[in-house]
């Protein structure tokens, strides 16, 4: 039976070694992300990807940090449209020559997308969205007094920057994807969150210095589809409670009601899993369906309700 997905990749499935991180290799990362959804892509499914672009927006602006003397900066909504081209380029051509590997084809593109948030978002005063990669503490304190950034502790994995993360309101190229999804073409659509603008009252359009939480606009992809299944994918097969200590408890299966607790109980960190089990909350309440959190290479047993943990209403 023919499902309708959506798919959310983590940084894991486009950087899978924090030492390697170079085109090619993330390249490598795309196609093994691509190589774990070959069951997907050779079914009927029909199909709309999602990927994050934390490092990689992170690398853009390290690199204009540097080219500062001499170039232009590059603005955040810029950033995001830049990953979506490049990324996007990645991740279908490795989904091209997945199939082409087992004699099969398929239509693949990627859509340059917008997402509106309101310009009196509250995370405009307040920002709370990590960016780029791990600092020690002495050099994030740094770059808070010689660059103006906001920094903070990220769940004990170091510091990072943090940008204004505004709530996805509406997707702006939301028919154009909903025709190519039912039409079977594989859409790579909202990357890294999508581009942040914002209306002003003639009812024009600017992008804004913010970046839009990945797995809130796969959610909300995922809810103006009608998807029958939404996954993300993350860098461990479940979902845990007290992660990475000696009484992880590895989950199955939860509510809303006991994901929402948890929630309230701290049990996920702000940067990492929390915005994921809020997203499928969001989900899972619009629709009545299920979601499920996995890694990369459970994601076809996870859409056939075999792995990961799931989320149900």
């Amino acid at each position: 039976m023919s499902k309708k997905i959506v798919i959310a990749i983590g940084g894991n499935s486009l950087i899978t070694d924090p030492k390697h991180v170079s085109v090619p290799a993330q390249y490598e990362a795309a196609y093994l992300t691509a190589q774990n959804m070959a069951p997907l892509l050779t079914s009927q499914h029909k199909l709309a990807i999602v990927h994050g672009n934390g490092p990689q927006v992170g690398f853009i602006l390290r690199r204009a940090e540097l080219a500062r003397e001499h170039l232009h900066m590059v603005p955040l909504d810029s950033c995001v449209a830049d990953t979506q081209g490049a990324l996007g380029y990645n991740i279908q051509t490795a989904v091209r020559n997945v199939l082409g590997g087992l004699h099969q084809t398929r239509n693949v593109t990627t859509v340059v997308t917008e997402v509106l948030v309101d310009a009196d978002d509250p995370s405009f005063h307040s920002p709370s969205k990590p960016i780029g990669g791990f600092m020690e503490e002495a050099e994030a304190r740094e770059h808070e007094h010689a660059d103006g950034w906001t920094v903070i502790e990220d769940s004990g994995r170091g510091w990072r920057r943090v940008v204004p993360s505004p709530r996805p309101r509406e997707i702006l190229e939301m028919e154009v994807i909903r025709q190519l999804v039912e039409s079977g073409t594989v859409t790579i659509a909202a990357g890294g969150g999508g581009i942040p603008v914002v209306r002003d009252e003639r009812n024009h359009y600017a992008g804004v210095e913010a970046v839009i939480d990945k797995d809130l606009a796969a959610s909300l992809l995922a809810r103006r589809l009608d998807a029958d299944v939404f996954l993300i994918s993350t860098a461990v097969p479940k979902v845990s409670l007290y992660y990475g200590t000696p009484d992880q408890q590895d989950l199955e299966e939860i509510s809303v009601a006991e994901a929402r607790r948890y929630i309230a109980e701290g049990h996920f960190g702000r940067g990492s899993m929390l915005p994921k089990i809020e997203a499928m909350i969001e989900f899972v309440e619009a629709t009545g369906r299920e979601g499920v959190i996995t890694d990369p290479a459970h994601l076809a047993a996870a859409a056939a309700g075999g792995a990961g943990t799931r989320i149900v209403p």
